[in-house]
């Protein structure tokens, strides 16, 4: 498994180290695995408003102010969750989201979670197909990534033979900087679509991490 010291770094080095790594869930009707092949970096040091912790450790933002290797899990836009590792030292307010990624364990318990993915590479492909593949939910909030007798748990994993670079999808600001990762080629690689979401009102803009 991965140690908090694996996570220490700023957000945008250690995102690219995520790629390949395993998230593992134990629930009553199984194991499941995902090898991940897509993050973006948000961090909290004042200079990405696209991040929750932007404004300090709100209620909702809190656990991403530390320790690392904590999961972020929060509801996007009312309609889905997504789920984050904490990264950085305690107080900075950083995190990884978790975009997409390969079942490599329990397909069988995943495609019974997601009876509408028509191939395996869209079981976990993209963060709220991850989430769902994994039934990661409010519950697992705060859930200790690093323990080996927690439920949900982020295993080392073999790095991928290339990385690519590019910007973060589904925000509406901070749209330049280059923050997502993913495995060059690998078909669970969310679709990207230049231009962000439009700007809502402050009360519902959603970054997101």
């Amino acid at each position: 498994m991965l140690t908090a010291e694996d996570l220490l770094g700023p957000a945008d080095v250690v995102a690219p180290a995520l790629l390949g790594c395993w998230v593992v869930t134990d629930r009553p009707e199984g194991r499941v695995a995902v090898r991940l092949t897509e993050v973006e970096a948000y961090t909290g040091d004042g200079s990405d408003p696209a991040a929750h912790s932007h404004r300090g450790p709100t209620p909702r933002a809190a656990i991403m102010f530390g320790p690392p290797g904590r999961l972020y899990v929060y509801f996007s836009y009312g309609v889905h969750w997504c789920a984050n590792v904490v990264v950085g030292p305690d107080g900075t307010g950083s995190a990884v989201l978790l975009r997409a990624g390969d079942v490599v364990v329990g397909e069988d318990v995943a495609r019974s979670r997601r009876p509408a993915a028509r191939a395996a590479r869209d079981l976990a492909r993209g963060p709220a197909r991850l989430t769902q593949t994994l039934a990661i939910g409010p519950d697992d909030k705060d859930a200790d990534l690093l323990d080996p007798a927690s439920a949900v748990r982020l295993h080392r994993g073999p790095a991928p033979d290339a990385v690519s670079v590019g910007p973060r999808v589904g925000i509406s600001v901070a749209t330049e900087l280059p923050w997502r990762f993913w495995e060059t080629g690998a078909p669970t690689v969310s679709v990207f679509r230049a231009g962000g979401k439009p700007r809502r009102s402050a009360a519902r803009q959603d970054g997101r991490s």
